[in-house]
């Protein structure tokens, strides 16, 4: 069997991720803390923080543990933000819970997983990023919920669907 080349070639009623994850995005005003990714999947680009659920772990709970790993600080004010479905045609999948926080505890620090980096909301630097950020996190800046789907061939986009749930 040849590998996805559109969503509609991944059978999402069956589909299940190979990892579930997190990330957050800390929003404090008009300013977002990101990371660059020092290691792992996305090394080397911009991103919220957050990683792999351990066994038995919520995805919240993830969320607020994988912020004070990567970063020294906790996570304030968590909302649910939205879900993202990623398919690789490398049949690599990963599930990621999305959650917006309005502030965090503590000044970030560099960790051996990331360097933080405060960005206004209107300079996002979207170009280091993966490239289906542009199409959701305004969302989560916006407090839009939504589920999206997206395939890709390594870094590069083949198929992607967002579907925006509303406030």
């Amino acid at each position: 069997m040849s590998p996805p080349a559109r969503l509609e070639d991944v059978d999402w009623s069956a589909w299940t991720p190979a990892d579930p994850a997190t990330l957050v995005f800390v929003v404090r005003g008009e300013q977002v803390l990101l990371i660059r990714k020092k290691r792992g999947l996305g090394a080397g680009k911009i991103n919220g923080p957050g990683g792999r659920l351990e066994k038995g772990e919520t995805p919240l709970a993830c969320a607020v543990r994988e912020v004070q790993e990567e970063l020294g600080v906790t996570p304030l004010g968590l909302e649910y933000a939205g879900e993202n479905s990623f398919q690789f045609v490398d049949g690599y999948s990963i599930h990621v819970h999305v959650y917006r926080a309005a502030d965090c505890d503590g000044t970030p620090v560099e960790t051996d997983e990331a360097v933080p980096h405060w960005f206004h909301v209107e300079q996002i630097p979207y170009d280091e990023m993966w490239t289906d950020d542009i199409l959701w996190v305004p969302l989560v800046l916006r407090r839009e919920k939504f589920l999206g789907r997206f395939l890709f061939d390594g870094d590069r986009m083949l198929d992607q669907r967002v579907e925006v749930l509303g406030p």
